[in-house]
């Protein structure tokens, strides 16, 4: 009898492997038929998954928590996706957590680590600040990615990241070289050592080398969702009609920015020109085709399992590992 697994069952289901893993864990945020649909799939193939094991492996190995922050961001569920199929063949359990980009996800992995004896942990989209301190106490190798935690205080802590400084100067610079002074920048919190406050960073680096001054009411801290981006620019475009370019720190807000200033009827990129940061695959057939800084997904993934499993199974040192990005140019910058 074939042994199916989790990338079987949302193949023939028709859904991501992330999507199945929801299913799996009773997640709420599953639109009914799809729920219905792979639990069909999977009592046709006498598939069983439960929390503590995917499908993917012999449920004796040791379990790890993949904790994503960040329900609404497509670039951070790929790549959790991603992560999910290169542990096939593994002897260790994967599971995934999602929390709201709002929430913590430091305090998901204690109560993970406690109710069901999690050995390790990637951590996809947080950042390290004063909340990562009730990890301090943990001894689980953890790996964080689009991130680096170098300067963490954390013995058993690696890192898989980009270098978020000189992408945030070059899509900074994509802007300018196009003939732009009037720019906007639309992300997270710019304070800190995570990587949205280094895209800002190396944005001012460029606007600095350039001799052009930024407007400070021209920075637009927004959530990381279309909706969230979508709000937040009309309200902007309203204040600030002049505004001729954007550069948004994830696909996702380019994209609500963009259907937001074409409901205002403005036109993409003749009136104003958007760059987007993380290099989604909706980008490719967005209207107008997006152009982005494409973060490598699968290399992220590849690196972030590899580098725990090195610490957990061989009791290797963490590894910092920086993974290259490249600026993608199509539509949506004139």
């Amino acid at each position: 009898m074939k042994i199916y697994t989790i990338k079987d069952i949302a193949r023939k289901a028709g859904v991501s492997v992330t999507t199945v893993s929801r299913v799996l864990n009773k997640r709420p945020d599953v639109n009914q038929a799809t729920r219905e649909k792979v639990e069909r799939v999977m009592a046709e193939c006498r598939f069983v998954g439960n929390a503590n094991a995917r499908g993917l492996k012999q449920p004796d190995g040791d379990l790890i928590a993949i904790i994503l922050r960040g329900r609404e961001n497509p670039f951070l569920n790929s790549l959790a996706e991603a992560m999910l199929a290169h542990t096939h063949g593994l002897k260790a359990s994967f599971l995934t957590e999602f929390v709201d980009e709002q929430a913590d996800e430091f305090q998901a992995a204690v109560r993970l680590s406690h109710e069901k004896r999690v050995k390790g942990f990637i951590f996809v989209g947080g950042r390290i600040d004063e909340r990562a301190d009730v990890l301090q106490d943990m001894d689980a190798p953890m790996v964080f990615t689009t991130i680096s935690a170098e300067k963490a205080a954390f013995p058993r802590a690696a890192s898989v990241y980009i270098d978020d400084r000189a992408m945030g100067r070059a899509a900074m610079q994509t802007l300018l070289d196009a003939g732009h002074t009037r720019i906007a920048i639309f992300g997270g919190i710019r304070v800190g050592d995570d990587g949205f406050a280094k895209r800002y960073a190396g944005a001012m680096d460029a606007l600095k080398d350039a001799g052009v001054p930024f407007d400070e009411e021209r920075f637009v801290q927004t959530r990381f969702s279309m909706s969230g981006a979508y709000d937040t620019a009309q309200a902007f475009f309203s204040a600030k009609p002049d505004t001729t370019a954007v550069f948004a720190m994830s696909d996702t807000i380019a994209m609500g920015i963009i259907r937001a200033l074409t409901d205002m009827g403005k036109s993409v990129p003749a009136d104003v020109s958007v760059i987007g940061y993380d290099g989604i695959e909706m980008g490719k057939f967005f209207i107008p085709r997006l152009t982005t800084i494409e973060q490598p997904v699968d290399d992220i993934a590849r690196e972030s399992v590899q580098i725990l499993m090195d610490m957990l199974e061989d009791n290797k040192p963490p590894r910092h590992i920086v993974v290259d990005a490249k600026l993608v140019t199509r539509e949506s910058v004139r």
